[in-house]
């Protein structure tokens, strides 16, 4: 019975203790632990909002509100977290709508609404900006550059997320140093480079640990256990997927939890072990549905797809790849990314015409302060030189209107180009969109077709299965081909080391598939390094190179080929050298290969040059002068 009775003092002591705080200092209680424990932290809200409630303070009520939802959305519960900000919205606090709008787009982010966030961000940013929060607009470029990621328009989400860890540095902001970390690594990941994304993963788990931040600390192992997944360490990403699975359960996480046993899943079925995957499918599935995350729902769908193509139960594979379609149709459009990139260019050319507006009163000003002055200096001056004061003053006055059109035509200009800039680039990325989405996943289809039928039919006609091989192959390299285009389509420019890096991938490839050729690759354009194509010039010479070296490939029964860049006498030289049997070029008909390599090149005004001789092997050089 004591044992009862000190149970119930401590609770009423507790409660006197809870009762002394005011809302808003209970508000600012629950916002610092709720990383930590979001459950401690959704009571103490509780009675936050019971205090405001009864003392009828609407500012309060939202404020309250509003965290309530920003710890549903850390939470998983994304439905309710985007209500309760949204109520919050009906206020005239410029703090509390910037923080519900920022709330709206991460909920609006999870959900694949990717237009509806980036207007959010938006919003929110122009009330950080205007009230100088060096911090919030920090998170918001972060937050804006997750939108562009998960778009795959990476050049514009390392712009933003670089901005933010400029600001995060300046502030020494550890935990959003570890965003932005996280963020960066996640593009790494997306682009192949994997020890770097494996680096940048690590550093930010170690902030998360030391912030004991256990959200952030079940997110980064997360991402650690995927690199490791990605470079087939499957023993380490299992590790690091169930310690993430575990976290997200211990603080009510649905969406982490969902995503860890997806990834797990993955694994499980990667490695063979597929009876042993469907469980965990199963409790993907499970908890996506009830967090309502768009990617984790998208990602069970194409494990139970993967589940059922493993156990030979085509149809329902099949079936759950119809779901997979169906649903990508009911949460994308093809618009998105249009809608996205017009959305910023509004807030950019707003920010524009009020840069304009400001110059002007500012112009404006000086012009009638330099008017009273003159006038003062006429009442003392001399009648005899009026005229010449006047004259003067006619003179100067026309001159200040000349500067003020100058400046504003030059501005009008500026804006016309961005605009214009803005718009091809919008016009590239939509196409190149539609390429990947459509024509790649088109050609994936055709080549998952074939390799069905070739396993799931029990196919005799040695013919028949040559000819599957062959339409299997050149789509494949149709795909790869694609990927290159694409590659081009995206940058506004490409980069000597662009160009070095996408040829010396290709090398390594063709490397790989064929044995018995050696492959060598070297470049010393160091004094050039800085150096910029057009996304035509690069895809140009990308193409020279890489027909060039096929050529070898097919014909010149090469033992080894060599690829050499360097800069000489303002000129850059690209040469493919094979010592293969050659071939007479005075009695040799060029087909298109070459045409089309002589082509290319005098699009771009390059000059190209093919030397050969019968058992002395093959020279091609071009030359493009870099200035």
């Amino acid at each position: 019975m004591k044992k009862y009775i000190l149970i119930l003092c401590l609770s009423f002591i507790i409660q006197t203790v809870s009762s002394q705080e005011s809302p808003a200092q209970l508000n600012d209680r629950a916002m610092n632990v709720y990383k930590s424990n979001p459950n401690e932290a959704l009571d103490i809200l509780d009675q936050a909002l019971k205090i405001s409630e009864e003392k009828n303070d609407n500012i309060l009520i939202a404020k309250t509100k509003n965290n309530i939802g920003i710890v549903y959305r850390d939470l998983g519960r994304f439905e309710e977290a985007k209500a309760l900000s949204k109520e919050a919205l009906s206020v005239n606090d410029s703090i509390i709508l910037a923080s519900a709008y920022n709330n709206i787009g991460v909920v609006d982010r999870n959900l694949g609404l990717y237009d509806e966030a980036l207007t959010n961000y938006l919003k929110a940013l122009s009330i950080y900006e205007a009230k100088g929060m060096d911090k919030y607009i920090a998170i918001t470029h972060n937050a804006i550059g997750l939108v562009y990621s998960f778009n795959g328009i990476n050049n514009k989400a390392i712009e933003y997320h670089l901005k933010a860890k400029a600001s995060f540095e300046k502030l020494n902001d550890k935990k959003g140093i570890s965003e932005v970390y996280n963020n960066i690594a996640i593009i790494y990941a997306n682009d192949g480079d994997l020890n770097k994304a494996l680096d940048y993963f690590k550093y930010s788990l170690k902030i998360e640990e030391d912030l004991n931040d256990k959200k952030g600390i079940a997110e980064s192992v997360n991402n650690v256990g995927a690199v490791y997944y990605y470079m087939e360490k499957v023993d380490s990403a299992l590790v690091y997927f169930n310690r993430s699975a575990a976290i997200e359960k211990s603080i009510g996480n649905l969406a982490g939890v969902a995503a860890s046993y997806n990834n797990i899943a993955d694994v499980l079925l990667s490695t063979g072990k597929t009876d042993n995957s469907k469980l965990y499918i199963d409790s993907a599935y499970y908890y996506a549905k009830n967090s309502k995350v768009s990617v984790d729902i998208e990602t069970a769908l194409i494990n139970y797809s993967l589940y059922h193509e493993y156990k030979n139960e085509l149809k329902k594979s099949i079936d759950y790849h119809k779901k997979l379609a169906k649903f990508r149709d009911s949460t994308l459009n093809i618009e998105t990314n249009q809608k996205i990139a017009e959305l910023e260019i509004g807030f950019q050319t707003e920010k524009k015409e009020k840069q304009i507006s400001a110059q002007r009163a500012d112009l404006a000003e000086k012009e009638l302060s330099l008017n009273k002055k003159n006038t003062q200096l006429i009442v003392l001056i001399a009648l005899a030189i009026l005229l010449a004061l006047i004259g003067y003053l006619f003179y100067n006055q026309q001159k200040l209107k000349n500067k003020q059109l100058k400046k504003e035509n030059e501005l009008k200009d500026a804006l016309l180009k961005i605009e214009t800039q803005n718009r091809l680039q919008e016009q590239r990325l939509r196409i190149s969109r539609d390429l990947h989405d459509n024509i790649g996943a088109q050609l994936t289809f055709i080549i998952s077709s074939i390799d069905n039928l070739k396993y799931g039919f029990d196919i005799k006609d040695q013919k028949l299965t040559t000819k599957l091989e062959t339409i299997s192959e050149f789509t494949t390299a149709t795909i790869y081909e694609l990927r290159d285009t694409i590659w081009a389509m995206n940058k506004t420019e490409i980069s000597i080391e662009d160009l070095q890096a996408r040829i010396s991938n290709f090398i390594d490839k063709a490397e790989l598939a064929l044995e018995g050729v050696d492959f060598s690759f070297s470049s010393n354009t160091s004094e050039i390094e800085n150096l910029k194509f057009s996304s035509v010039e690069g895809m140009n010479i990308y193409r020279i190179i890489q027909e060039s070296i096929n050529n070898a490939l097919k014909y010149s029964e090469a033992n080894h080929i060599n690829v050499r860049f360097y800069a000489k006498n303002n000129t850059l030289v690209f040469e493919i050298l094979d010592d293969g049997i050659g071939f007479d070029l005075a009695n040799t008909a060029m087909g298109n290969g070459i045409n089309n390599m002589k082509k290319r090149a005098q699009d771009i005004g390059a000059n190209i040059k093919v030397n050969s001789k019968v058992n002395e092997g093959t020279k091609v050089c071009l030359k493009l002068n870099h200035n």
